[in-house]
């Protein structure tokens, strides 16, 4: 017996999850004893974690031994993840435990998005025109109805793969099979959605659900590119963002819609007209250093809050800082093996406003972009600044940008 809470956690394991995830385990550490259920033996995780199991998190049978292996061997209080893949066996491990999780099916319509567009529209919660499809006639078809320039995703993927614009009909073979090749690579749903494509600005809004109330704490302002894909390519998040009390209402009527009940969330959706209208609800803490860009802005530790709910504990979302925090990905500017990847020392030495230059690419490793890869196959790394205001924090991510030094040969 320990006297610190023990949580159990499943998560990938990779060195892209360090550079990307390890600031939520070393954060959670320094409240509870984290045990971990991974595909691969721990490495880098080992100084965060008292015990360990191995095991396919995807392979539910093999999680639930693994998960009540490390119950047998301690007082497991949680169980959470951050994988978007494990949401649902991850719940099912926390049911057979009696441990305190969104139900199973509020989760699997939060991955399935036609699902998903369905409980918006049954709660009256403003989305976007979405019709399921399964061939390219049917796609085309759609796409006539729904009206050009129109969006085509796979149903239960995220980090907007396979996700492609087609302005017309001579457009949409290609968006077709582009999504439908990254829909067969998930298990879930095959299925493709063609849906409107919303103008406007993209956010997401960071939320924390406790007991079915939800609180919604920060918004973070998103630049997507490389059209006709949506790659993410920056994030800023303003503590004092004068949105936040705007888009608040959509993103909580959201979670309710799906029937999240406990976790932190990452809602997307755009500004139409200066109007929310949703995208998708991510029900975990969101990718791309986003939780520690809102701790560095607001002192919101959403890593430990979603620990906390785990746990059946109220989480504290009193903020207690009030800037602005910014990430900018790093990404070649055509596909190739990476030659030099490095920041300027006496930049970086002199500027105390940069948080982090992190390379998650050796030299010698291959990049792909789209539409042959995805931000897995093509991102480099990225900077993370603070700042007064937004402008400012992303203004500074910029100037680090400036200062990189990132030379690629030709595939």
């Amino acid at each position: 017996m320990t006297a610190r809470p023990v949580l159990l956690i499943v998560a990938a394991s990779d060195l892209e999850a360090q550079a990307y995830r390890g600031w939520c385990l070393e954060n959670i550490a320094a409240h509870y004893d984290v045990v971990l259920a991974c595909e691969k033996e721990p490495t880098w995780q080992r100084p965060w974690i008292i015990d360990a199991e191995v095991a396919d998190p995807a392979d539910e049978e093999a999680l639930l031994a693994a998960g009540r292996a490390l119950a047998r061997r301690h007082p497991v209080a949680g169980v959470m993840t951050w994988t978007e893949w494990y949401l649902v066996p991850v719940a099912r491990l926390a049911r057979s435990l009696s441990l305190p999780t969104t139900p199973v099916s509020a989760l699997r319509r939060c991955r399935d998005k036609a699902a998903a567009r369905a409980a918006f529209a049954r709660g009256q919660v403003p989305s976007a025109v979405s019709v399921s499809i399964r061939s390219e006639t049917e796609a085309r078809e759609a796409a006539q109805r729904v009206g050009y320039p129109v969006v085509l995703k796979p149903a239960a993927l995220a980090a907007s793969m396979g996700v492609t614009r087609a302005d017309n009909d001579d457009e949409l073979p290609f968006a077709y099979h582009h999504a439908a090749r990254a829909a067969g690579r998930q298990v879930e749903s095959p299925r493709v959605l063609v849906e409107e494509y919303l103008d406007g600005p993209e956010i997401s809004v960071e939320c924390v659900t406790h007991k079915g109330r939800s609180s919604a704490v920060a918004v973070t302002r998103k630049t997507v590119g490389m059209p006709p894909y949506f790659e993410e390519l920056a994030h800023v998040v303003d503590a004092a963002d004068p949105v936040l009390p705007r888009v608040a209402p959509a993103a909580t009527a959201a979670l309710e819609a799906l029937g999240v009940t406990d976790g932190v969330s990452h809602v997307e959706m755009r500004l139409v007209d200066g109007r929310p209208r949703l995208i998708e609800v991510n029900a975990r803490l969101a990718g791309d250093l986003i939780g520690h860009l809102v701790q560095s802005a607001t002192g919101i530790d959403l890593a430990r809050a979603a620990a906390d709910i785990a746990c059946g504990h109220t989480p504290d979302l009193a903020p207690t800082r009030n800037r602005a925090a910014a990430i900018r990905m790093i990404y070649p500017a055509y596909s190739g093996t990476l030659t030099t990847r490095e920041i300027d020392t006496d930049f970086a030495d002199g500027a105390g406003w940069l948080d982090q230059a992190t390379f998650t690419r050796e030299v010698g490793d291959r990049l792909v972009l789209p539409p042959q890869g995805d931000m897995f196959t093509a991102r480099i790394g990225f900077v993370i600044t603070t700042g007064a205001t937004g402008a400012e924090a992303q203004a500074r991510a910029t100037e680090a940008y400036r200062n990189l030094t990132v030379e690629i040969a030709p595939a």
